[in-house]
């Protein structure tokens, strides 16, 4: 199963990225050893996760985000955030 993945760096921008595992990924990310970009904005908080199934639906959705705006893409991570407080209420 593949998913795409947001995650929120340290300087507060935004990194969109495909994994079939993606805590790992992330993992790598903070460990140093992910993209280049997150390289250097450690550490990276995971904000949102999509399941895609296969890889080419996954790049293709990654596609469709990278093409949002800021305020678009943090829409995405808002039900999952709701979801999350009504959890612990």
């Amino acid at each position: 199963m593949w998913y795409v993945y947001l995650v929120q760096c340290s300087d507060s921008t935004l990194y969109c990225g495909i994994s079939n595992n993606v805590p790992k990924r992330v993992s790598c990310h903070n460990s140093g050893k992910g993209a280049r970009y997150t390289k250097t904005r450690r550490p990276v908080k995971l904000l949102y996760t999509e399941e895609c199934g296969t890889k080419s639906s996954a790049l293709k959705r990654e596609y469709v985000i990278k093409q949002k705006s800021r305020k678009q893409k943090l829409s995405l991570c808002a039900p999952v955030a709701q979801l999350a407080a009504a959890r612990s209420s």
